[in-house]
């Protein structure tokens, strides 16, 4: 007995038609989405650091996507479940990063910390934007988007320039509407079973 098969447009990954379960792109992509471009208007010098943008790095962008990575490890999708597990808890760490400090729980963030560790996420998105190469062109935007976000929050958090860390969070928001755009494409299409939205 054999089993037919159907492909995500965007992630390119197998899904058996015996499987039942939604396809968690379209969550993993839009709490992605939506949690970076509430920092980045925060990076863009529309609003101060606070609780719009705790709550949605621990919940949404964080817990959300942390879900969506492991409902893609039960759909075999490894991009998928690495992406969002990974991103969903960077956006944890960053939240608990900068509230530990105010909480008495470790000394201040230094500048250096910071640094390192945007770099380190830099270097993690570098690599798996040349993964999107094998996957969809909405990917391959959000990723080299995503690229260039970090590098622009490392010079300019190296520089101490606030100049570049507002083009940077003008750039992120563009980045997170991307993920946004292509989350809802993924329902759009799914919904109308129809390539409405290019992907």
């Amino acid at each position: 007995m054999t089993s037919t098969t159907t492909t995500d447009p965007v992630f390119k990954n197998e899904m058996r038609i015996s499987d039942t379960t939604a396809n968690p792109g379209a969550l993993g992509l839009l709490a992605f989405g939506m949690t970076t471009v509430i920092l980045n208007l925060h990076n863009a010098g529309l609003f101060s650091m606070g609780s719009a943008v705790f709550a949605m790095g621990i919940f949404y962008g964080g817990i959300a996507q942390v879900i969506a990575g492991i409902m893609e490890w039960k759909k075999k999708n490894t991009f998928g479940m690495t992406a969002f597990i990974s991103y969903g808890f960077f956006w944890i760490v960053l939240v608990f990063m900068l509230l530990m400090p105010a909480l008495g729980w470790t000394g201040a963030l230094d500048k250096m910390s910071l640094i390192c560790y945007l770099a380190l996420w830099g270097l993690f998105s570098l690599v798996m934007f040349v993964i999107t190469f094998r996957l969809s062109k909405a990917l391959q935007v959000v990723f080299g988007l995503l690229v260039l976000l970090f590098f622009l929050l490392v010079i300019g958090n190296a520089l101490g320039s606030e100049t570049i860390l507002h083009i940077a969070g003008k750039e992120g928001v563009i980045c997170g509407l991307s993920a946004m755009y292509t989350g809802l494409g993924e329902v759009m299409n799914e919904v109308y079973r129809d390539k409405i939205i290019p992907l």
